[in-house]
């Protein structure tokens, strides 16, 4: 079991490399009439008929519940309420994944305000998780050299939150699709980051992987 535990930062992170490679593709395939500057992805997924968007949108929901078992097993420091929030951004990925939202020009139904709700719940719950993450980390002499680079995402998804929060009520959901891809990104990019890292560190010092340590730490 412990030789099957130190492939999961591996398997964590070439699950997130795929969804983001299937939702790139999603965006790609649906309807060239879709403009994803004002359409979110959830409803780019519903006008996917080859399911791609959705599926990334699992897979990344199943990788991040790996990393977070792979994170427990090494270790590091994201007991308590941390963990809880990145099982919930977990969760809540492969129930969007699995409960569509209701297609552009459809009233909401039941399944798309399900959808909405598990949406609001990724969408915080990460960035709340990355925030928590950053003391820790660098009190953590394993963990100080990727603080700095998940504070600022951290921050990223911070201000992604508000953005977004404006852009869906008063703003009337102008670039409602931009704001939440750039969103999406930043929260995409604190797994990646911590998948890598632990990556390097299941292999310990017998590989050498260009880390910046300088230009993260300072």
């Amino acid at each position: 079991m412990a030789a099957v535990k130190r492939f999961f930062p591996h398997i964590a992170f070439l699950a997130i490399a795929f969804s983001v490679a299937a939702v790139v593709v999603g965006q790609l395939v649906p309807d060239p009439y879709l403009d994803p500057v004002n359409v979110t992805v959830s409803e780019y997924a519903v006008a996917d008929r080859g399911g791609v968007t959705e599926a990334g949108m699992a897979v990344l929901g199943l990788g991040s519940f790996v990393l977070l078992v792979a994170l427990r097993a090494a270790g590091a420091p994201i007991r308590g309420l941390p963990q809880w929030l990145l099982g919930i951004w977990s969760g809540a990925l492969v129930v969007a994944a699995a409960v569509p939202t209701t297609p552009i020009g459809v009233d909401l139904t039941t399944t798309g305000q399900i959808h909405r709700l598990v949406s609001i719940a990724a969408f915080v719950s990460l960035p709340a998780a990355a925030a928590l993450l950053v003391p820790r980390f660098a009190a953590d002499a394993r963990w100080k050299p990727i603080a700095r680079i998940t504070e600022w995402l951290a921050l990223a998804g911070g201000l992604g939150l508000l953005a977004i929060t404006y852009v869906a009520l008063p703003g009337d959901r102008v670039m409602i699709g931009l704001v939440e891809r750039a969103l999406l990104g930043a929260e995409v990019a604190v797994l990646a980051v911590v998948a890598a890292w632990l990556v390097r560190l299941s292999w310990g010092k017998n590989v050498r992987i260009l880390t910046y340590h300088k230009f993260l730490t300072n």
